[in-house]
């Protein structure tokens, strides 16, 4: 995805400039990449990026009129200054970047990295200072690994890069494997890789001389968590004040931008709160091979209210046609952050002949009504060597640990965020400028500010839609919330969609076995076709079984594949039959054991 990648170094340039240039190559992978390298010998500094064009970061790197100073900015930022900036200067038109007021900031606000405001990490060269600094955002959502080597520091937006300079470290963590296993990403501040590290939240790391001097941490949850709590009405009136002033910042630039219409309300919050023009947004719902989901059903009745276009873009026969290269290619970009039972690369490759920028209301009902998207899975036992089953067991304790002393925000936005939703965004921003206006700085820190107990008192989403238009306020969600009417009607609707809902993942990825083994023997009557698609797209229960059978056994019956050290070879082969043959329901550990085999053939085979 989009990033830099480089070193900082003692090294000569004839020894650091070649590995600068496969870690930039290891990156380059999509044709619609700009790359470029900058390169400071006095400082040490080998710094190369890419970036998607027309993004905000598109025109690096930045410097100063003394030449004294060089910035290169990876991701948006989204503060006042970028709009009244792309006002003046034709929105970051080709030949200028939209982050060109950056480092006049650098310049001149002594606070410069505290009122930062976005995805991002970047790399500042300062010869007048003599100090370089490696920086990210207080998220840590637009990811930066590092690995020390002696008087080398090698940093990369993706791990691969780091590897691709030093094929030593082409080794799987263990205890990173625990946690991929129990969670489908790995935990805390590592990567899948050992002696690969992820660069902290926050960070603003100085060097001097080529040597990391300061590893300094410029905001820390708790200076949100310790704000004093407002009353219900006055808290409602200054989240709704920073939703509104939060928006037009994420519509700001120069690229084209669509919005991911779904049937929740995350999305709905951003149309009600900052109306688009008519015709003005491209807008998309993804739908499923079998009918049309909720989803696409209240989000064509959302984009006919708001008066934009819509389309519904379907996962398919083409997808499974082309399901084994996007495993790879979802393994290859992720690196251990996510396991293949996405559809989001071939989504958002298709999501880009729309408009390359996206507007998503992720991470709004996670962070406002603290809703957990992830928690440990209990793996099959007689699956893996008890060596693994160890570190699987201290990844729940990890997980445990977090969840028990962390505010429910601070949990929502800085520990689940850029721990399991990390995987997504990079698929995502693999091929697309992502926007998340429920991680702006403002709108999370006003959450913090809630009254005790708010979360457990009514969806506070809701008020916000009908006080910003009344209309989209009246359509009840995917899942029967909100909506006007008969309280008899809203309340049957409502038990309906959610029996529905519960009813699609019992029949799909929940399915028990001694259920599954009657479904089997009654799969001439095609049951799938009254269960599946009502909510969810993905159906690989099914898929594993038939379409994809094939591709099952040539990855899990290899050689290769059985001879891992911490798997049991008799169970998998057991699981492949009978979830091939005998319809029972493996699906999870079908996706935990190919996306492992991958990860093998991917980074250390090779």
């Amino acid at each position: 995805m989009p990033g830099i990648v480089g070193l900082i170094t003692r090294l000569p340039r004839a020894s650091a400039e070649p590995q600068l240039r496969l870690m930039l190559k290891a990156i380059s992978y999509e044709p619609f990449y700009k790359t470029d390298v900058y390169i400071d010998e006095s400082l040490g500094v080998y710094v190369g990026w890419t970036v998607l064009q027309g993004s905000f970061s598109d025109g690096m790197p930045l410097r100063s009129k003394s030449g004294d100073v060089c910035m290169v900015f990876s991701g948006e930022e989204y503060s006042v200054d970028r709009v009244t900036y792309g006002a003046r200067n034709g929105n970051g038109s080709h030949g200028s970047s939209g982050a060109g007021y950056l480092l006049p900031r650098y310049e001149q606000d002594r606070d410069f990295f505290q009122n930062l405001n976005g995805m991002f990490h970047g790399l500042i060269a300062d010869r007048a200072r003599g100090v370089v600094t490696v920086f990210n955002d207080r998220y840590s959502m637009h990811r930066l690994c590092y690995h020390e080597a002696g008087d080398t520091f090698y940093f990369g937006s993706e791990a691969k890069a780091i590897l691709a300079a030093r094929h030593g470290l082409r080794s799987i963590d263990q205890r990173s494997l625990g946690e991929f296993v129990s969670f489908s990403c790995v935990l805390e501040n590592r990567t899948i890789f050992k002696d690969v590290q992820v660069l902290p939240a926050a960070s603003a790391w100085e060097f001097k001389n080529a040597a990391l001097t300061n590893q300094s941490t410029y905001f820390e949850p708790r200076q949100w968590e310790d704000q004093t709590p407002l009353s219900s009405e006055s808290f409602y009136d200054e989240l709704r004040s920073a939703v509104i002033s939060a928006l037009p910042k994420y519509f700001a630039g120069s690229e084209r931008i669509g919005i991911a219409m779904t049937g929740g309300l995350d999305t709905r919050v951003i149309l009600a709160s900052h109306p688009p023009a008519p015709g003005s947004l491209p807008s998309y719902t993804f739908g499923g091979p079998f009918r049309e989901s909720r989803d696409v059903i209240v989000g064509r009745k959302i984009a006919g209210l708001s008066q934009q276009p819509h389309q519904v873009i379907e996962v398919g026969k083409d997808f499974l046609a082309s399901f084994p290269s996007l495993a790879e290619r979802t393994v290859a970009i992720t690196e251990g952050t996510l396991d293949i039972s996405r559809a989001d690369l071939y989504l958002s490759q298709r999501v880009r002949q729309v408009a390359p920028a996206k507007i998503v209301g992720t991470y709004g009902s996670e962070i406002l009504r603290h809703a957990v998207m992830f928690k440990p899975d209990e793996p099959t036992q007689e699956l893996f060597e008890p060596e693994l089953l160890a570190n699987v067991q201290q990844a729940a304790s990890t997980y445990t640990e977090f969840r028990q002393k962390q505010h429910p925000v601070t949990f929502a936005a800085f520990t689940q965020s850029p721990w399991y939703h990390h995987g997504i965004l990079a698929l995502e921003q693999s091929q697309l400028t992502v926007r998340s206006p429920f991680l702006d700085n403002d709108f999370v820190r006003t959450v913090y500010r809630a009254p005790k107990d708010y979360a457990s008192s009514g969806d506070i989403r809701l008020r916000l839609i009908k006080d910003g238009n009344p209309a989209l306020g009246r359509v009840r969600s995917d899942r029967g919330v909100g909506g006007e009417g008969n309280r008899l009607a809203s309340i049957l609707g409502r038990a309906y969609q959610e029996f529905t809902f519960k009813a699609e993942y019992a029949y799909d990825y929940g399915m028990p076995q001694s259920v599954a083994r009657a479904d089997h023997l009654l799969s001439a009557l095609r049951l799938e076709r009254v269960f599946l698609g009502r909510h969810k797209l993905l159906h690989f229960r099914v898929w594993y079984r038939d379409q994809l059978a094939d591709y099952v056994r040539q990855i899990l019956l290899d050689p290769r594949t059985l001879a891992r050290p911490y798997l049991k070879k008799k169970t998998v082969e057991r699981i492949v039959d009978d979830h091939l043959k005998h319809g029972l329901n493996y699906t999870m550990p079908i996706h935990k054991l190919i996306t492992l085999e991958l990860l093998h053939r991917t980074f250390v085979d090779a």
